[in-house]
């Protein structure tokens, strides 16, 4: 059988469940695309810039590969950020980059923390690679448990530690004297701030990375710049591990569009800054709004979605009531998080169709 040659722990691994497609679920619900009201996968409702749309029509080398190094953007992400360009690894998203790292950093059989509930790439990707996930699950109100961490830390001596930050699904963030705590320990602190520029500037750690040799920060270009179809991400990392990475990842990894998508969006960050702007009104108006939804309990979030206990009724009932409208929004159906729902938040229209149903529900 063919399976005999597939590597036993993949054979026996879940897989990871991403959102379905946008045609997949017009087809499936006989609701036209433009119809549906996309609020399950943190999606930027902006989408690109007009500058990028034009770029990318524009372009004329697409039979070229593109640079391994990526130079023009970490060049101008070194800018932006007033960091070191020999800092920061472009991958094809930030997902790349932390499948990247633990290949880099894990043999099979040594281990890394994980704090659920969170982001389910970190867990995926350790048992990819044959890592031994630690779980040092959050409080009920989704907070770190700093002493379980460090509990941890010592009894099973990991050597990685992942945390998103603002964390999803609840969109919290760490606080700073947590983190500067997390960083004594004797591991690699990966921060991932997939989320963070929809939160303050003083919670953001990429500008920090030369001072500790120990962290690591990433970003990507999905939340923020809506390019989350084009797949580019980056992370910032203490200098001597760059060479490492550079050396394990695949040489084209990040395409001729993605570049230039990328390049155009960090040209024109006033004009991201307005959208980001935009979402962040929203994100206010929803909040208030899904407070006043008697079975409903929002988290305050910030990131560019928020988290809602369902109180009195079921949370995949509630999603199924409203996909089958063409609105579409997260559940987790794990133990700890049925009783949530996670929706994204959109332009003040998708608000309003969203409370719509949600007010008008049985």
């Amino acid at each position: 059988m063919i399976v005999d040659f597939i590597r036993p722990h993949i054979v026996g691994m879940p897989p990871y469940q991403p959102i379905l497609p946008f045609e997949v679920l017009s087809a499936e619900l006989g609701i036209p695309v433009e119809k549906l009201v996309k609020l399950d996968a943190n999606e930027n409702p902006y989408g690109p810039l007009p500058e990028v749309r034009e770029g990318l029509a524009a372009l004329n080398d697409l039979h070229i590969y593109p640079d391994p190094e990526s130079r023009r953007i970490r060049e101008l992400l070194a800018e932006y950020h007033g960091i070191s360009e020999e800092s920061i690894v472009i991958g094809a998203g930030a997902d790349e980059l932390i499948d990247l790292i633990m290949r880099l950093v894990l043999a099979p059989g040594e281990r890394l923390i994980n704090c659920p509930h969170t982001f389910g790439m970190y867990a995926f990707d350790g048992a990819l690679n044959q890592a031994e996930v630690i779980n040092v699950p959050r409080q009920a109100d989704f907070s770190l448990d700093i002493a379980g961490i460090e509990k941890a830390v010592m009894k099973y001596k990991p050597k990685l530690l992942f945390l998103a930050n603002p964390n999803n699904p609840d969109g919290g963030l760490i606080p700073t004297d947590q983190i500067k705590a997390l960083l004594k320990l004797p591991l690699l602190f990966v921060l991932d701030e997939a989320y963070v520029n929809f939160s303050s500037e003083e919670s953001r750690w990429i500008n920090e990375v030369q001072s500790y040799p120990n962290l690591v920060v990433l970003r990507t270009f999905s939340k923020w710049a809506g390019l989350a179809g084009l797949r580019i991400g980056y992370g910032v990392f203490p200098l001597a591990f760059v060479p490492m990475l550079m050396k394990a990842k695949q040489p084209y990894n990040v395409s001729v569009a993605a570049r230039e998508a990328a390049c155009i969006s960090i040209q024109n960050v006033e004009k991201l800054n307005r959208n980001t702007a935009l979402i962040l009104d929203e994100r206010e108006r929803l909040f208030s709004a899904l407070a006043s939804i008697p079975w409903l309990e929002p988290y305050p979030s910030q990131a560019n979605f928020i988290l809602c206990r369902v109180v009195g009724r079921q949370a995949a009932e509630v999603k199924e009531q409203l996909r089958a409208q063409g609105i579409l929004i997260r559940h987790f159906n794990k133990p700890g998080l049925s009783d949530h729902i996670r929706i994204s938040v959109g332009r003040p229209e998708d608000t309003t169709k969203i409370m719509t149903a949600l007010e008008n529900m049985e």
